[in-house]
């Protein structure tokens, strides 16, 4: 699980949206968003006790020697079970233990620059010149993830409120989809609608629960939806986006996003103009949005728009930006 603090971070950067200057896939470096090794002792138990703290320290050092896998750690969370089965650090230490059991590593061969996100450890030429990437893909055991989906689905039950618990299953199915995250949307979707109607007292340790977080988490997964690249994952990128925007209508993120939909999956650029345009409705200099429509002038060719929308990244771009679209202006005036 990732520590609230690296998880705000990350959320802040999300949600600046997610295209930028010449690469449009360029979003996350990474798809998996929890570190699997003492996270689990982030978590705080409803009633420690002076045994079960030794339980959870003993754990922690396994796991720094041994890894979330180690042998003996199953073992140790027997006996831990045994004294104190309520506390959450518990359910969260035996959960990594079978994710971690459950996944294994091999390096694979790919065609394409980027696959499922992720940059290529190696790339190489083969016998007729062409490129060949390699990449680290993790694979997983159907019985072994079972088993990690439903001790976490009893944290659930036994702690509704706590969101970081939640989206260690969330961040679980995201990992295991690889591509596909169907489970992993509707399980989001229902997540948001669940928190935004009300009701449920919710936490996460380090960080206070309102509607800027929430949204900000799953701003973070629409990221890493878009960033997989897929025909299914663009499908669950633009699902998601659309339950948010039912849930927090008007909000420009999710409007972004479905610009970033249609602009990139559906290659619908009057489309993706329109989303934008909605956008800067909202927040007139928003840079994302600017930037984003002058690609879609370029890219139609639309001399007339791509003006418009210069002269608005002339007003309030950054002092970098600003000066291109000045320099890009003057250049169309004396081209009359």
């Amino acid at each position: 699980m990732i520590c609230s603090h690296c998880l705000k971070k990350i959320c802040i950067f999300v949600s600046v949206n997610l295209l930028t200057d010449d690469n449009i896939m360029r979003i996350l470096a990474s798809i998996i968003l929890f570190v699997l090794a003492s996270s689990a002792l982030y978590t705080e138990s409803r009633a420690q006790t002076p045994d079960t703290d030794r339980f959870a320290e003993r754990y922690s050092l396994l796991v720094s020697r041994l890894g979330a896998d180690g042998v003996g750690i199953e073992t140790l969370l027997d006996a831990w079970e045994a004294e104190d089965s309520t506390d959450i650090r518990l359910y969260t230490a035996r959960f990594n233990y079978y994710f971690a059991k459950s996944r294994t590593s091999s390096v694979v061969t790919r065609p394409e620059r980027k696959y499922l996100g992720m940059e290529p450890i190696l790339h190489l030429k083969d016998s007729t010149g062409a490129e060949v990437y390699y990449y680290e893909e993790y694979f997983y055991s159907d019985s072994l993830f079972s088993l990690a989906i439903k001790t976490v689905d009893k944290a659930m039950k036994a702690w509704p409120g706590r969101l970081d618990v939640k989206l260690m299953k969330a961040d679980a199915l995201n990992a295991y989809e690889k591509g596909s995250p169907d489970m992993t949307s509707a399980f989001l979707e229902t997540l948001a609608e669940e928190y935004f109607a009300g009701g449920t007292q919710w936490e996460y340790p380090g960080d206070t629960v309102n509607d800027d977080f929430v949204k900000s988490v799953m701003q973070q997964y629409c990221a890493s939806f878009f960033n997989q690249g897929t025909d299914n994952s663009f499908a669950a990128f633009r699902r998601l986006a659309e339950k948010m925007l039912d849930l927090v209508p008007e909000d420009p993120t999710f409007m972004a996003d479905m610009g970033s939909y249609m602009l990139v999956a559906g290659k619908d650029y009057k489309g993706a103009l329109k989303w934008y345009n909605k956008v800067l409705k909202v927040k007139p200099d928003d840079y994302t949005a600017i930037k984003n429509c002058i690609l879609v002038a370029r890219r139609t060719r639309n001399t007339k728009l791509e003006k418009k929308y210069l002269a608005m990244m002339a007003e309030y771009g950054p002092e970098n930006e600003r000066q291109s679209a000045a320099i890009r202006l003057r250049a169309f005036e004396k081209k009359r």
